[in-house]
């Protein structure tokens, strides 16, 4: 009660001063969720789908953050206009018993998310200093609890940014050490193509890029950066200055995954390698690469696994405050039990996991099953001139969307198929 009226005071009391840098205030909760689809499950997915199928898939990577950044920035849109996460929107404006079944599988999802980040965690404390899988989950989920129970919400975002950086230089680093066939890799990027068997790993790739938790986590972080709800000409500037950050972000996210993906093919496929352990992978690029690109894709795999460890655990935090009509806020009590039962389900479940590269890229696959619910949630709240007043989205705006509804489900159905099938 006492963080949402010092919350509602300061929009109604602090105007920001619109100059020309004012751009720079807003950097930030962009590149917290771009942490989201830059993750060791994006890593595992990536990986398979440059080491099985070359260069082909890298469309899969542009048409998943092109939808990505819409859908981001309608998140930020609602939270900016309502004031309201996705969470609480959905409470507030849907019937009981829907909201809160779609909220649980949301929850479901960021537990799954959570898994595959402290399971990257995992895998490169291993590759590091060889630590077990099992002990290195549980300094993972430690570190992580610490450091949301213990900090702000502006230091974890520095924190964050800074790994962004660091994962996007490595991945730089790596790109010098391999002969990369950039007009192969150009057609690709924009021309899709299904090679047999590749639509489990599709799916993982769309799971592992467009994930449901980022969505509600960036409805909550850009209310970070708001002021005085009822001044329209704020609201204004926020959407116009919120979707420049949100493009910046997702497509720093689109270059480091499709260096994953170039990586990738360059190395493990032009060699006939199959892979389907991010161990092999670091011990293969030893020989192919050397020592230093070896220990450099270890650390910015750590790096990757600690920050969206932290933002898959904040999204669990604010759904679970959501279906309390709760803004996240770590020092209140739903918000805080939200982030563990997020952080200790998943740290369970990896226990469970026989093989955990599978286990990284079953985990993305089940994101992708959620997420038409997520989108289509969304979808209903920011089309409603009851939710957004006259932010509501526009025609274009609805007919994207419903595009990318569309297009997630036609995916969803090949999926199934090919999973019933063979």
């Amino acid at each position: 009660m006492i963080a949402k009226t010092l919350r509602k005071w300061f929009k109604e009391h602090h105007r920001p001063r619109f100059s020309g840098l004012e751009i720079l205030k807003y950097i930030g909760p962009g590149l917290l969720v771009t942490v989201g689809f830059i993750d060791p499950g994006n890593w595992a997915s990536n990986v398979a789908a440059g080491a099985g199928y070359g260069y082909s898939l890298l469309w899969m990577v542009t048409l998943s953050t092109l939808m990505l950044i819409v859908l981001q920035h309608n998140a930020a849109h609602l939270g900016i206009a309502t004031g309201l996460c996705l969470s609480e929107a959905a409470v507030e404006h849907l019937r009981p018993l829907p909201a809160r079944v779609l909220l649980a599988t949301a929850m479901l999802a960021a537990v799954a998310t959570a898994l595959a980040e402290l399971l990257g965690a995992a895998i490169a404390l291993n590759m590091l200093f060889r630590i077990p899988i099992w002990a290195g989950t549980i300094l993972t989920t430690a570190f992580v609890a610490w450091l949301l129970y213990s900090n702000s919400y502006r230091r974890i975002e520095r924190f964050v940014i800074g790994f962004v950086s660091l994962i996007g230089l490595s991945f730089i680093y790596e790109l010098t050490l391999v002969h990369i066939p950039w007009s192969e890799a150009a057609r690709c990027w924009f021309t899709p193509s299904m090679p047999h068997g590749s639509i489990p790993i599709i799916m993982s790739v769309l799971g592992a890029v467009v994930m449901p938790h980022n969505l509600f986590l960036h409805s909550e972080v850009i209310q970070s950066r708001q002021w005085h709800l009822e001044d329209k000409e704020v609201i204004r500037h926020q959407l116009r200055y919120e979707f420049a950050d949100t493009l910046l972000s997702m497509l720093v996210g689109w270059g480091i995954n499709s260096a994953m993906i170039l990586v990738a093919a360059a190395t493990f496929f032009a060699q006939g390698a199959a892979v389907d352990q991010l161990e092999q992978a670091q011990a293969m690029l030893r020989p192919i690469l050397g020592n230093s690109a070896a220990l450099v894709f270890a650390l910015a795999l750590l790096m990757a696994g600690l920050s969206s460890s932290l933002t898959a655990a904040m999204a669990g935090g604010s759904i679970f405050a959501g279906i309390f009509s709760e803004p996240f806020d770590i020092k209140d009590a739903h918000s805080r039990l939200g982030v563990a039962l997020t952080l200790v389900p998943a740290a369970l479940c990896i226990f469970l996991i026989a093989t955990p590269f599978q286990g990284l890229v079953v985990s993305q696959i089940l994101l992708s099953v959620q997420l038409p619910l997520t989108i289509f949630l969304q979808f209903r709240l920011t089309a409603s001139r009851k939710v957004m007043g006259e932010f509501v989205n526009t025609s274009w705006h609805n007919f994207v969307l419903a595009v990318i509804s569309i297009v997630v489900v036609g995916l969803n159905i090949l999926l199934l198929q090919d999973m019933l099938f063979g």
